[in-house]
């Protein structure tokens, strides 16, 4: 049985123009990885989180600043595949519109590349000495998940739900769907704790875990834009 959000109905008062940027810069910069063939790995370990850059002598002593940094923020825009970008440009759809509206374009994209830094050095501590390169947005959207469950949890996620060549449109609590997501990825990053090895890749489950907390601790500290009780739009 696999979940998919596709829309939320928070009446929202603004456009989600930061949500809209973060798309349109995720989709562009994927068509240019699918441009470089054969040379797109190449891009990959540069601007890929390689765990081992970080943790070990050898990786410390071959990389500058600008390696240092870089690729902690470049890899939030590389993704693995069309499956890869579009799911994690639905998530980001479905769940950025609200916190942006509610945190302010600027906030939201603070909230967002927080989260992203935080997700990257949980992944980068859990798989310490790793040489395997890691791209993708999951983690700083899985902060803007878990400041959604904070800020909405009352708020009904249509979702379309597939098991084998049926599926169902349901209306599912956020802080339910959200709940159950994290569930996910903390069993499945607890699991993998056993059998992680320093070439093996995979899903950046802690990454999930990581960014998800942040979200969650950033609702917290981060003052809103916008207050109000959580009006739905219903259809």
């Amino acid at each position: 049985m696999i979940p998919i959000p596709i829309n939320d109905h928070i009446r929202r008062r603004t456009f989600w123009f930061s949500t809209l940027l973060l798309i349109l810069a995720n989709v562009v910069v994927f068509l240019f990885e699918l441009s470089l063939g054969p040379n797109l790995n190449k891009l990959v370990f540069l601007l890929g989180i390689v765990p081992a850059r970080y943790t070990t002598v050898q990786g410390l002593a071959h990389v500058g600043l600008a390696g240092f940094f870089v690729p902690i923020f470049a890899s939030m825009f590389l993704h693995g595949g069309w499956l890869h970008l579009i799911g994690n440009m639905l998530f980001l759809f479905v769940f950025g519109r609200s916190i942006e509206d509610r945190y302010g374009h600027f906030g939201f994209l603070l909230l967002y590349f927080l989260s992203g830094l935080a997700a990257a050095i949980t992944h980068i501590i859990v798989n310490a000495g790793s040489t395997v390169p890691t791209i993708g947005a999951s983690g700083a959207i899985a902060g803007v998940l878990g400041a959604y469950a904070i800020c909405y949890p009352r708020a009904r996620i249509s979702t379309l739900i597939f098991l084998v060549f049926f599926f169902w449109r349901v209306e599912i609590p956020a802080l339910f769907l959200l709940g159950f997501w994290f569930l996910i990825q903390f069993i499945a990053g607890y699991q993998m704790l056993a059998i992680q090895t320093a070439t093996g890749g995979g899903v950046a489950w802690w990454a999930h875990v990581g960014g998800f907390m942040m979200g969650i601790f950033l609702v917290i500290v981060m003052r809103p834009k916008r207050r109000g009780p959580v009006v739905e739009v219903r259809h």
